[in-house]
C-alpha cells in the first residue's frame, strides 16, 4: 500500500514520523488547497507559495498536536495555512508606514513633469488621511481598496461580522473624503 491510497490521518501520522513518502503525499494532496487559500487571502502569488510552504512547515512540526475529533485533517491544515497568512496580511500593513508608491499608482508615463508632481503630492496627502484613519479602519480600507478584496472576505481575514467589515470600510472612505476634500490644491 502506498501513502497515496493512505487515509489523511495516516499520511499525517507519516509526516509526523519524517517518513519521506508520506511527506510526499501529503503536500501533493494538500498543495492546491493550501495554495488557494492563501492566494484567496493574500492576492500575491510569491507571498501565497511563502505562506504554504510556512503552513506545511507548522503541519509537520505540530502534526503530533492534531486532534481528529476537532476536524477534518484538511480543516485543520486550512486553519494553519489561513491563520499564517491573516499574520503576514497584519505583519506586512503598510498603513501609515509610507510602504504604498501611491505617487506610482497616480502617475502615467504620459504625463509631464508637473503632472508627477501633482501625483506625488497626491499620494503623500492620501497617505496621510489614511495613517490618520483608526488602524482598524485603514486595515479593511487596504484589504478592500488595495488588496481587491469582498467585504466578507474582509469579515474573515479580520474575524469580525461582516456588518462590522462593511461598516469599518465606508466609515474609513468617508473619513477619507472628509479629510482630502477639505485639502484644496492650488492651480
Amino acid at each position: 500500500m502506498t501513502s497515496d491510497t493512505l487515509g489523511d490521518e495516516a499520511v499525517l501520522a507519516g509526516l509526523a514520523l519524517n517518513d519521506p513518502e508520506a511527506t510526499a503525499a501529503f503536500i501533493r494532496r494538500f498543495q492546491g488547497k493550501v495554495f488557494g487559500v492563501a492566494l484567496s487571502l493574500l492576492g500575491a502569488a510569491a507571498d501565497a507559495e511563502d505562506v504554504a510552504q510556512q503552513a506545511f512547515e507548522r503541519a509537520w512540526r505540530h502534526a503530533d498536536m492534531y486532534d481528529p475529533r476537532r476536524g477534518s485533517v484538511q480543516a485543520w491544515l486550512l486553519t494553519i495555512t489561513r491563520n499564517l497568512a491573516i499574520d503576514q496580511l497584519r505583519s506586512t500593513s503598510r498603513l501609515g508606514a509610507g510602504g504604498w508608491d501611491l505617487a506610482g499608482e497616480l502617475e502615467s508615463p504620459a504625463l509631464g513633469p508637473e503632472d508627477h508632481v501633482l501625483a506625488a503630492d497626491a499620494a503623500t496627502r492620501l497617505r496621510a488621511a489614511i495613517a490618520a484613519l483608526p488602524p482598524e479602519q485603514g486595515r479593511a480600507l487596504e484589504l478592500a481598496a488595495f488588496r481587491g478584496l469582498s467585504a466578507p472576505e474582509i469579515a474573515e481575514a479580520e474575524q469580525v461580522p461582516l456588518g462590522t467589515a462593511k461598516s469599518r470600510v465606508r466609515v474609513a472612505m468617508i473619513k477619507l473624503r472628509a479629510a482630502l476634500g477639505s485639502q484644496q490644491v492650488e492651480p
